[in-house]
């Protein structure tokens, strides 16, 4: 049997960018605390396909191998800069391509980063009720995370650290149950 993997995708088209930051350091530590496999996307890695697909089927053979581990991963942290208030729109239109049961009963984090305290609520007003159509299990803990709390890209507020940690241990019940087990016995 293939080891769990905790897939990342930022909803960036460039790097570096502090949305993919904030993605690594949640796969990294959810990888690292129950032991799973992981992989980290940006929309960038996805390439120029997206850009003039209309379906799934229409993208790259790299890009549609992105979206099938995407699909396939045990647990998702999903991550969008904040654009005038929602998600960015390639970020949608890569969600867009996925069937509506592709991500059903899937443990999703949902992140996002932003300029200011004022776009703060893009995770329960725009990506939460995104990944409720698709019937995924969102974690409770969104994190949301502003430019001063970044330095060179690398998270340095201890609120931010509180949250991921927060939000790391609610995908506990979604690891294979023999990761969960090796945790529980470390403790």
């Amino acid at each position: 049997m293939p080891n769990p993997t905790v897939v990342g995708l930022s909803g960036n088209f460039y790097r570096p960018s502090k949305t993919r930051s904030l993605v690594t350091n949640i796969v990294g530590r959810i990888a690292n605390r129950y032991g799973l496999t992981s992989e980290i996307f940006d929309l960038i890695d996805v390439g120029d396909s997206l850009c003039s697909a209309r379906h799934a089927s229409e993208l790259s053979p790299a890009a549609s191998s992105i979206l099938v581990r995407i699909v396939a991963a045990d647990i998702l942290v999903v991550g969008t800069p904040t654009y005038k208030g929602s998600y960015t729109g390639l970020f949608k239109h890569f969600i867009d391509l996925l069937e509506p049961l592709a991500l059903h009963g899937k443990p999703i984090l949902l992140t996002a980063t932003g300029g200011s305290d004022r776009h703060a609520l893009i995770v329960e007003h725009q990506l939460r009720p995104l990944f409720g159509f698709f019937m995924a299990h969102t974690l409770p803990t969104g994190i949301f995370a502003v430019d001063r709390d970044f330095v060179d890209h690398e998270i340095v507020a201890e609120h931010i650290d509180t949250r991921i940690a927060q939000a790391v241990e609610e995908a506990r019940p979604f690891v294979g149950q023999s990761a969960a087990q090796a945790v529980s016995a470390a403790e």
